[in-house]
C-alpha cells in the first residue's frame, strides 16, 4: 500500500490525519501553510444582504470585528465552513456543494449585495447580473517547506491529497525545488479546479466525487491501495 501525504493547514491537517489513520492508511506530510490573520476594517453590516465565505479560516482568524456582522446570513462554501460560522454565532443561509462559484450561481436572479470574507489567495469568481460583491481580506497563508523525511519518502512514490488550489501550487513548487519525480506521485484532489492547478506530469490525477474531506480521503484510500492506475 502506498503512503498518503497530507499538506493542508491546521487544524484541518490533524482532523484529516486521524480520519485517514482510522481508515487504515499510513499518513505522512505536514501543513505547507501556516494561516495567520491580517488587519482589516469591518464595513457597516446594514450595507449588505449576506456574507459569502469560502473557508472556515475567515471565522478562525477574523477577530472580534466579526461580531458586528452576525446579523448577516452566511452563504458558506461547504459544511465545514457552515459549522465554523454557526460556532462563531452566525446563521447560515446557504451551504454549497461544489465550490464557491456554484454557490454564487445558485443566487443568480436575485438583487443582493454580498460581503465576501476571504484570504489573500482566493478564487476569482464570475459574478451573475444583479449581484454585487465587496471583498475583505481577513487572513493569509504563509508557505512552509516539505520535511526532509517526507522528501525522502516521496522519492519512492506515494499519494498526495490536495485540499485546495493553494496547496496544489505550493506542492508543485516544492516538488520542483527538490527535484522530485512527479511520475511516482498520484494526486487526489478535492475538486476540478485543484486538479487543473496541479498541472501535468504526475503518475495520475483524480478528483473526489464531492468536495468534502471524507470524499477526498475515500478517493485517496483507493489510490493508496491500487497505486492510482487501476
Amino acid at each position: 500500500m502506498k503512503p498518503l501525504f497530507l499538506l493542508r493547514p491546521e487544524p484541518g491537517w490533524s482532523v484529516s490525519a486521524q480520519m485517514a489513520r482510522d481508515m487504515g492508511l499510513e499518513v505522512h506530510g505536514r501543513p505547507l501553510f501556516t494561516i495567520e490573520p491580517v488587519e482589516w476594517r469591518v464595513p457597516q453590516a446594514e450595507t449588505y444582504d449576506g456574507l459569502l465565505v469560502g473557508s472556515a479560516n475567515a471565522f478562525r482568524h477574523g477577530g472580534k470585528s466579526l461580531g458586528t456582522l452576525t446579523k448577516l446570513p452566511v452563504h458558506a462554501v461547504g459544511e465545514a465552513t457552515a459549522d465554523a460560522a454557526r460556532g462563531a454565532g452566525f446563521l447560515v443561509g446557504r451551504t454549497g456543494r461544489g465550490g464557491l462559484q456554484n454557490l454564487l450561481d445558485d443566487l443568480a436572479g436575485r438583487e443582493v449585495r454580498l460581503l465576501r470574507l476571504a484570504g489573500e489567495d482566493r478564487v476569482t469568481l464570475r459574478v451573475p447580473d444583479g449581484i454585487a460583491i465587496d471583498t475583505r481580506i481577513l487572513y493569509r497563508a504563509v508557505p512552509e517547506s516539505l520535511a526532509e523525511k517526507d522528501i525522502a519518502l516521496l522519492r519512492q512514490g506515494g499519494v498526495v491529497a490536495l485540499h485546495s488550489g493553494a496547496a496544489a501550487e505550493r506542492f508543485k513548487v516544492e516538488c520542483d525545488r527538490h527535484d522530485l519525480d512527479r511520475t511516482r506521485i498520484d494526486l487526489a484532489t478535492i475538486g476540478p479546479r485543484v486538479a487543473e492547478l496541479a498541472g501535468e506530469g504526475w503518475g495520475s490525477v483524480h478528483t473526489a466525487e464531492a468536495p468534502g474531506d471524507s470524499e477526498l480521503l475515500a478517493l485517496a484510500q483507493g489510490l493508496c491501495q491500487t497505486g492510482g492506475h487501476g
